[in-house]
């Protein structure tokens, strides 16, 4: 089995996609942490994320251990991996290792899971199931202020609130890979549902993809 989960930054695919892999027994890939730890040693070297040579340079050196690498989360790797996605090496050289993943999952799970911006629509379109989640602008801001906030206190709302526009309009907008949804995705907007109402909805639609299969 083989599960794609697309959408927009605090949206709430990677909730989801933790919860399905552990319901399912699927192995799970953030691939989102594949940019961000290339984004991050890019800024740790001291170059900048949108120089497209140095990008891809880092981005064909990643290793498995530097998805371990701490501050991963923060917002800045978070823009720096939004600008580094842009680069069609930096997607080209990291491909290979989100697809081999989806077809080589660990021993004793039953299929993967991946989430990210183009899974259903490049990593894996021949996915079992394909889910988009997305969520106003305004709403994913607030979740995203609320989790910065909890870490510092000085973070600003309206700057949260517009490096989102910014990251969105990167995304959408890209020349390779855009962010939208494959075509047979189901679409689940989370702008007033639950986590557990989402998981319902997910669940039910994998459910039918997989009775057809």
């Amino acid at each position: 089995m083989m599960i794609a989960i697309d959408g927009p930054a605090a949206a709430g695919k990677g909730t989801l996609a933790r919860r399905v892999s552990a319901h399912l027994n699927l192995a799970y890939l953030d691939t989102g942490l594949l940019y961000r730890a290339v984004g991050k040693k890019v800024l740790d070297a001291g170059q900048d994320p949108e120089d497209a040579a140095v990008a891809e340079q880092v981005a064909r050196a990643l290793v498995a251990d530097d998805l371990n690498a701490n501050g991963l989360r923060i917002d800045a790797v978070g823009q720096a991996a939004s600008k580094v996605s842009a680069v069609p090496g930096v997607r080209a050289a990291l491909l290979d290792f989100q697809k081999d993943f989806a077809k080589s999952p660990p021993a004793g799970c039953d299929g993967a899971v991946l989430d990210g911006r183009d899974i259903g629509t490049v990593v894996c379109p021949d996915a079992t199931a394909k889910l988009f989640i997305t969520a106003s602008t305004q709403v994913r801001a607030e979740r995203r202020f609320k989790e910065l906030h909890e870490v510092d206190s000085t973070v600003i709302y309206a700057r949260v609130l517009e490096d989102m526009k910014e990251r969105d309009a990167r995304d959408s907008s890209r020349a390779v890979a855009p962010l939208e949804p494959a075509q047979d995705a189901k679409i689940i907007d989370t702008s007033d549902l639950s986590a557990d109402q989402v998981f319902d909805q997910a669940l039910v639609f994998i459910g039918s993809k997989t009775q057809k299969a």
